[in-house]
């Protein structure tokens, strides 16, 4: 079977390698993207499957209601985001005030 494609009766991904993931694995990793936030990459990276099995898990859940639609806002995710985004934020502010200190102690000897 080809990579990504779903066995309908079980509700078990089928992985070219051999990989399955049952339908509890399938649901934590869709509620990572679409509650906590995280980019399908990231979920990809950490736990295995590809981003379009992901994405399919995703669509199929939704559909039966066991995630929250696309158009339906989790305050977690928004606030996961917008963290995340400050945090990126400060790490750069942070490089810049590195950088101008060690300018300024270089010049004041």
């Amino acid at each position: 079977m080809a990579r990504g494609y779903t066995d309908r009766q079980k509700g078990e991904s089928v992985m070219a390698k051999g990989k399955s993931y049952n339908r509890e694995f399938q649901l934590q990793t869709c509620r990572l993207v679409v509650e906590q936030g995280y980019t399908l990459k990231e979920a990809s990276e950490r736990l295995g499957p590809c981003t379009w099995t992901i994405r399919e898990w995703i669509r199929r859940y939704r559909a039966k209601g066991e995630l929250p639609g696309v158009d339906q806002v989790v305050p977690e995710a928004e606030e996961l985001k917008r963290l995340r985004k400050e945090v990126k934020q400060l790490q750069l502010e942070n490089e810049i005030l590195k950088k101008a200190a060690a300018y300024f102690a270089k010049n004041s000897q």
